[in-house]
């Protein structure tokens, strides 16, 4: 365990020993903290990342450093940010201070220059993100909110959205989500058993398209008992 405690070398084991515990500890934060810190990157979750990232990467990187006060800084830490989401959750004012809300970039298509100004960005970005999301004409969006995330959040003014279904009063299929019952030639057993079917069900579509398991890179099935099968190239 000396190379746990500040050293003035360390040997190339003791190097990769400290990468081990840095990096699964890292990961162990990372889960306690939730998948909120690592699909967002709001204030206090950019704020959690550069810090608990500096922490850990002094000891990484400096033999005369110990990893004990590292790690205890990054409990504390995360103990500090889990509080501060729940403390969100529940005091309004505090919310507002860590989440501000949305304010508005475009508005029945015209610009707002202010808030451009106030979010920081340019016209030459925002009309990147347009690009992006496939809208062309700034005059076609209703509104557009710059979201605390740093993400824009596009509303298409309604003579311009896409005709749907409804619209049309076409009736349609329900809602159905393939199941993946075959992947890279191995067939899952517990998606096969979900959907209601057995292997001689199987072997009968397999027949039925002139493959084997083996031959197959994903196969999927729905509701309505719609296989769908792509095989192996090459």
């Amino acid at each position: 365990m000396a190379f746990f405690y500040g050293q003035e070398t360390l040997t190339a084991i003791q190097w990769v020993l400290r990468a081990i515990i840095g990096f699964f500890f890292l990961l162990f934060a990372t889960k306690l903290m939730g998948e909120r810190s690592i699909s967002q990157l709001r204030l206090i979750d950019l704020t959690i990342a550069l810090i608990i990232g500096n922490t850990l990467a002094h000891p990484l990187s400096d033999e005369k450093l110990g990893m004990k006060g590292a790690l205890i800084s990054t409990a504390v830490l995360i103990i500090l940010y889990i509080t501060t989401v729940y403390a969100t959750l529940k005091w309004g004012n505090l919310r507002k201070l860590m989440e501000p809300s949305p304010y508005p970039l475009i508005k029945n298509g015209e610009l707002i220059l202010p808030n451009l100004k106030k979010a920081r960005i340019t016209i030459d970005h925002l009309l990147s993100e347009l690009r992006k999301e496939q809208i062309k004409d700034i005059q076609k969006v209703a509104l557009a909110l710059w979201e605390p995330d740093g993400t824009i959040s596009f509303f298409l003014s309604p003579q311009h959205l896409p005709v749907t279904p409804k619209d049309l009063q076409l009736t349609t299929n329900p809602f159905s989500f393939p199941i993946v019952i075959v992947k890279e030639g191995k067939i899952d057993m517990d998606s096969l058993k979900s959907v209601g079917k057995d292997m001689k069900w199987l072997q009968t579509k397999f027949t039925h398209y002139n493959v084997q398991a083996s031959d197959i890179l994903l196969a999927t099935v729905d509701d309505s008992d719609d296989v769908k099968i792509y095989r192996c190239k090459g």
